[in-house]
């Protein structure tokens, strides 16, 4: 899109970049490019407030992952540089949230509070401008998006140290929502306190995940600690304001938001941790590149079931990613199974498969199909992202 103001053209910026050029006019530059980008933000806003006007009324959502990802993937091909890729995402996620917002206003709940790794993967994808709620509990974030007391929903779904997150695996047999996105982020964990001696730690609190991928650190540098579980990292964070002998382990930028001390930074066992987080919403997404589907299934109990349903898959070619059984509660030795695949099962050419599917299977249910996540770092450096 060209610049509305012609005098962008004679900015000392648009001759020759090699040369070299006073301070005052390269600043002058960037004002021009400030009043440039500022009249082009506001012609985009000025158009996303007419989608919102075009769509009053309607329940289409506002969150168009495909749409998003689409954008986002345009820009880098186009971008000449030097603006690095990952700032040129950031920046865009931060429009793209503006525009959602000047739509209609967009709640999302997340396991909260304000401060755990959901919050910030929930910011780092879905930008700022959004209204985020927090809930005590990953049933409360499925709860408030199947009522329709939230748009979206972030919850963690697995994580490349630990494994899944069977709570969340079990809250889709209960909880009537469907997968809109996938994002992977990277996680660090540090050890917070309000004291300053880590030899004087007596208790150590935070989620069971973090637990779990600290637990070697923890067992060479406090073996002598009682470990509590809290709900959320953030909610162990509060625990130990008042008291010096206590810490908890959690995102750094918990230290700036509570006044407490960093003892202790990437205790994580092993240096590569990242967890998977779904987007959830209450309806299916319909249109877009789907690149991946989660579907839910029960098997009837007889021999080569499960081997008949990996069969028919594989004669569709089509590639299956994650595959995890969990028990159902209140039925003994009763399991569902929980699968990624690598297509869109929407497509016209998979209907017959999943025909013969539902015929032999106790129940199948399709937990949505959506595009491929980005990778982002919210461990506490400056975000990254790869597509």
């Amino acid at each position: 899109m060209a610049p509305e103001n012609p005098k962008s053209a004679e900015s000392p910026l648009s001759e020759d970049p090699a040369r070299d050029l006073p301070l005052d006019s390269v600043r002058e530059g960037i004002d021009q490019v400030d009043r440039d980008m500022l009249a082009l933000l506001n012609r985009r806003a000025a158009l996303s407030l007419e989608v919102g006007r075009l769509k009053a009324g309607s329940d289409e959502p506002v969150f168009k992952p495909f749409r998003e990802k689409e954008v986002l993937e345009k820009l880098a091909r186009e971008n000449p540089g030097p603006l690095p890729e990952e700032h040129l995402r950031a920046i865009y996620r931060e429009i793209m949230s503006s525009s959602r917002r000047l739509q209609r206003t967009q709640k999302v709940a997340y396991l909260g509070p304000e401060g755990t790794f959901s919050y910030f993967a929930a910011v780092s994808y879905l930008g700022k401008s959004a209204d985020f709620e927090p809930r005590q509990t990953i049933d409360q974030v499925f709860e408030a998006v199947s009522l329709r007391d939230a748009e979206l929903g972030v919850i963690p779904l697995e994580n490349s140290l630990q494994g899944t997150v069977g709570q969340s695996l079990d809250l889709f047999l209960r909880h009537d929502v469907f997968i809109q996105a996938e994002l992977f982020c990277r996680i660090s964990h540090s050890l917070l306190s309000k004291g300053t001696d880590i030899t004087r730690i007596e208790e150590v609190y935070s989620h069971p995940q973090p637990l779990a991928q600290c637990s070697g650190w923890l067992k060479a540098h406090l073996p002598m600690a009682r470990i509590v579980p809290t709900d959320s990292t953030a909610a162990a964070a509060t625990r130990v304001v008042y008291n010096p002998r206590a810490a908890a382990i959690g995102h750094v930028k918990l230290s700036e938001m509570l006044g407490l001390n960093v003892l202790a930074s990437r205790i994580e066992d092993l240096p590569d941790n990242w967890t998977r987080f779904l987007v959830i919403g209450p309806t299916e997404t319909k249109s877009g590149n789907r690149d991946k589907t989660s579907i839910l299934f029960t098997l009837p109990d007889k021999p080569g079931a499960l081997s008949m349903v990996l069969s028919k898959l594989a004669s569709e070619g089509i590639n299956l990613t994650k595959l995890e059984s969990r028990p159902i509660r209140g039925e003994k030795w009763k399991y569902v199974f929980f699968a990624d695949l690598q297509c869109d099962l929407g497509r016209d050419e998979f209907q017959k498969m999943l025909t013969e599917l539902r015929n032999e299977l106790h129940s199948l249910r399709i937990l949505g199909s959506y595009p491929t996540g980005p990778y982002l770092d919210v461990s506490g450096s400056a975000v990254v992202e790869r597509g």
